[in-house]
């Protein structure tokens, strides 16, 4: 296992230096999603909840949580995007709001955390918008599914989502 990159030699934190770093084309694909009810699923669907478009709402949440990344997780570099787009499924089986996020920069740092962050927030804000209906919600399986740039190379691990291992 690599060593921890935020620890200076005293051991205490440090926000790693990227200046020597290469700019590269880089994004990042994350996921998660949110089992509620079959009356909390339709509501959805539907448009009814009294707070408003739940799936719009959310969107919003996660576009704003990425570009404000660096203010809420400690070591993050701040990173200028060139995009965020969120996307959402209604999967009726599992009674669950999927929700996908992509962040690209071009930059000398990855945008990982950024879609991370977007993910959750969208699932936060979901969540927010339904509680009044529903007190039980769950928010699983937020993971990084995809990411390219960077002197680590690309990591695709899009079939976990499809898999028990979550």
């Amino acid at each position: 296992m690599a060593d921890f990159t935020h620890f200076n030699d005293s051991g205490r934190s440090r926000m790693v230096d990227v200046g020597d770093k290469n700019i590269t084309q880089r994004s990042a694909t994350a996921a998660g999603r949110v089992l509620v009810n079959a009356e909390t699923f339709r509501l959805i669907k539907d448009g009814g909840m009294k707070k408003g478009d739940v799936l719009n709402c959310a969107q919003i949440a996660g576009i704003m949580a990425a570009k404000k990344t660096s203010e809420i997780i400690p070591m993050c570099h701040p990173i200028m995007l060139t995009g965020v787009d969120m996307d959402f499924n209604l999967n009726e089986d599992d009674l669950a709001v999927e929700i996908r996020a992509t962040a690209k920069c071009s930059g000398v740092t990855g945008v990982e955390m950024e879609a991370l962050h977007a993910v959750s927030a969208a699932a936060l804000t979901v969540y927010d918008m339904c509680k009044a209906v529903q007190k039980d919600m769950v928010i699983d399986r937020i993971c990084l599914l995809r990411k390219t740039g960077g002197k680590s190379g690309d990591i695709n691990q899009e079939g976990i989502w499809n898999t028990k291992q979550l």
